[in-house]
């Protein structure tokens, strides 16, 4: 099940909306109604908690004419 937050839909000028999480299947429609109180509501479109993959890092720079070793046996790495 996915969670999606949704907020109520302010009635009067100057209401603030309330936010809250639902968990539920995706493919059920979006709730129209808050599942306590019966305001309307509408589902927020985030940018969502998904992994990222990350590369492994690059390998180290080869030695350079500041290190003076003959690149087997570096001491700086």
């Amino acid at each position: 099940m996915a969670t999606y937050i949704y907020e109520t839909i302010p009635r009067k000028a100057g209401e603030k909306p309330q936010r809250f999480e639902a968990s539920q299947p995706m493919a059920d429609a979006p709730l129209t109604r808050h599942p306590q109180t019966g305001a309307p509501v509408r589902r927020i479109i985030s940018g969502g908690y998904g992994f990222i993959a990350q590369k492994a890092a690059p390998p180290p720079a080869p030695c350079g004419a500041q290190c003076g070793c003959d690149g087997n046996s570096c001491p700086l790495s």
